[in-house]
């Protein structure tokens, strides 16, 4: 199954205007994110998709391949459908991988085309176990839950499942009461072609705007996603204030 990683990557973003041509130890930030999908060993090839100049010139200079898409593409999975439309990128599984996630591991790339070929599901995406108090009720931490079958069932800012009968203050759960497992989303995703070509033709429902969390137009309409479990907990670059850390992680 041919495969195209691609890495949206936009200037203007609303918290951090410019994120893409960080530098982080001399190299932009969009580098280090396509320096890292390149070691993928089961994808075909790697571009990034843009809208800006600067980041097509930054792309070029370091020798990566690029496309120039439209400016007015309301996400970046609109920006990777441009790009699917071009003979050169044609393929048969796309990935999203975000261009602010410099520490992505490539074997968890790879596991995830591996997991998107083998499954019949429209998408494919990643999520790791939470492990904090902080982690579940942080509404910028997305949680998914996983059915029987290893596909999605909600995604949702708010920590579920529920735990309706957790012990509160010294109180113990009834008998036969256990804690739920609570998985967090990682915000990479595999399409197949032909899902990828649908999904951008729906138009964002209810749920989508209430928890502005875009993969749910895909459940809404009746679209399956399996979510593959992994250890790897990314730190991404989503402030300036995450750079001192990411910078001290590559090290």
């Amino acid at each position: 199954m041919k495969t195209v990683i691609v890495i949206p990557a936009r200037y203007g973003s609303t918290r951090f205007p410019g994120k893409p041509l960080v530098l982080i130890r001399n190299k932009p930030l969009v580098q280090w994110v396509w320096e890292r999908a390149k070691k993928s060993r089961l994808a075909s090839g790697v571009v990034v998709a843009t809208d800006d100049e600067r980041i097509y010139r930054a792309v070029e200079y370091f020798g990566g391949d690029v496309v120039m898409t439209s400016p007015g593409h309301p996400s970046g999975t609109d920006r990777i459908a441009e790009v699917a439309r071009k003979p050169k990128w044609k393929a048969d599984l796309y990935l999203n991988v975000q261009g602010d996630e410099p520490l992505i591991v490539p074997r968890e790339i790879d596991r995830l085309i591996e997991a998107a070929a083998a499954s019949k599901a429209e998408m494919a995406t990643l999520a790791h176990l939470v492990e904090t108090e902080a982690e579940a009720a942080n509404p910028n931490v997305v949680k998914v839950v996983r059915a029987a079958n290893g596909d999605a069932l909600y995604f949702s800012r708010s920590p579920i499942p529920f735990w309706r009968d957790r012990p509160q203050g010294k109180a113990k759960p009834k008998k036969g009461a256990e804690a739920p497992v609570l998985w967090r989303h990682i915000g990479v995703y595999a399409y197949r072609a032909a899902a990828l070509r649908r999904f951008v033709t729906l138009s964002p429902g209810t749920l989508e705007k209430a928890e502005s969390l875009e993969q749910l137009r895909a459940l809404e309409n009746g679209m399956r996603i399996t979510v593959v479990p992994t250890k790897m907990r990314c730190q991404g670059v989503d402030a300036p204030a995450d750079l001192a850390l990411v910078q001290k992680l590559l090290k």
